[in-house]
């Protein structure tokens, strides 16, 4: 497979071009620590940004940094880090997941808008993505948004690339907005709950005015295995739910101590702080029960948004009738489900589950095979489907960019 490696947004634009006039598909990597999610698409050439690597500029006292979109993100949380300021959505690690060295890059971030527990609170990859430089289907750059909030007259084209896979675009810049880290963090931890307890829990504290930034439940079949960053808060085998407060130390103790009292009725609730707390959530957010070197690694993994309300009743159904285990996030609106390994990863069961109450599912992690004969994004309604396709259709009209990763048959296209 020939690989192009780029420089800059030059070369980028010349390299998209040849491809148009040879029409030869491209698949757009940063370090391809996220190539194992998607649909094998039709190519045997791959354009390679994770040279445009720099950070153009970062102003802490605006809350702003404009990075390149193939700078690994590991440094640049590690930058921010530095100035005590973090991505509030929590952008989250599919290496343990799938099995695939590094942390990815800025661009893979945004290409794949997953966001962690605080999306409840601080929303998604999208609502933090405040500009961007990037070369289109047609090989022209363009830019889109700015370097403040209030940038937009007229459509937000960020909000298309934000979760695109790579398919209209190859980003080049991005400018970002960052948040300063709370100072301090408590997290309550109720254990022994059911599915369906846990899941009244987690909304009572999710409606109280004690402003949860994170609600998640595991069961105890969550810890069949030993998972790195649990250690001794997963020792007893119970299953647990956790509600974490973040804020000045001051605050985040008064809310602990008035939400733990809120949650009497379904337990006395565990306080835990800090590095403990914060440990617990990457667990959470990098679905480490379910990672690739685990107990489960070898079953294929769904990612289920829905309705927070019906959230506990998929899981215990699909877990039920397929024998798999799953993870609540969101206080019930994602679920993560770790399914034993079938023809198709039990696909038609998924769907049914999340059609039936207004969700969509995706496939995030299976065999090659496997991701061949099933949809691995949620099929669209047809009238959504054909609005998109002509999105789609407006920024890469010959379909270089990214072929069939997102549409299963869309390969031979």
């Amino acid at each position: 497979m020939d690989t192009l490696r780029v420089r800059d947004a030059k070369d980028v634009e010349e390299v998209v071009r040849a491809a148009i006039a040879n029409e030869q598909p491209l698949e757009i990597i940063g370090h391809g620590s996220k190539r194992g999610i998607g649909h094998a698409m039709a190519t045997n050439a791959v354009l390679d940004v994770s040279a445009l690597n720099a950070v153009s500029s970062y102003e802490p006292n605006e809350l702003i940094i404009t990075v390149q979109a193939g700078a690994p993100l590991a440094d640049v949380t590690s930058l921010i880090d530095s100035k005590n300021q973090q991505f509030a959505f929590e952008p989250m690690n599919t290496a343990p997941l799938l099995g695939a060295p590094g942390h990815g890059t800025i661009g893979g971030m945004i290409g794949v808008g997953l966001a962690g527990p605080r999306r409840i609170r601080a929303g998604g990859a999208r609502d933090h993505l405040l500009g961007a430089h990037a070369v289109s289907g047609f090989g022209d750059s363009f830019k889109t948004g700015g370097r403040v909030v209030k940038n937009v007259t007229g459509y937000d084209l960020c909000k298309l690339l934000a979760g695109s896979w790579g398919t209209l675009s190859v980003m080049t810049e991005v400018t970002l907005k960052v948040m300063p880290k709370p100072e301090a963090e408590r997290t309550l931890l109720l254990r022994g709950l059911d599915d369906a307890a846990a899941n009244k829990a987690m909304t009572s504290a999710l409606g109280s005015p004690f402003d949860v930034s994170g609600a998640a439940h595991l069961p105890k079949s969550a810890f069949r295995a030993k998972t790195e960053g649990l250690g001794a808060i997963a020792s007893q085998g119970e299953a647990l739910t956790v509600l974490r407060l973040e804020g000045i130390t001051a605050s985040a103790a008064h809310r602990a101590a008035s939400l733990r009292e809120l949650l009497a009725p379904f337990g006395t609730a565990v306080v835990v702080e800090d590095d403990v707390s914060a440990t617990l959530w990457a667990a959470i957010r990098d679905v480490l029960p379910f990672a690739a070197n685990g107990a489960l690694g070898a079953w294929p993994v769904w990612r289920i948004v829905c309705p927070p309300a019906s959230g506990g009743t998929l899981g215990q159904q699909l877990a039920r009738e397929t024998g798999g285990d799953v993870l609540y996030d969101w206080g019930g609106g994602l679920v993560w489900a770790a399914l034993p390994p079938n023809a198709d990863a039990h696909a038609a069961a998924v769907r049914r589950r999340a059609d039936a109450v207004g969700g969509h599912a995706m496939l995030v992690r299976a065999s090659e095979d496997v991701r061949r004969s099933v949809a691995v994004f949620h099929p669209q309604p047809s009238g959504i489907a054909a609005l998109s396709e002509r999105v789609r259709a407006s920024f890469d009209p010959k379909t270089i960019l990214n072929r069939g990763r997102l549409t299963r048959g869309a390969a031979a296209a």
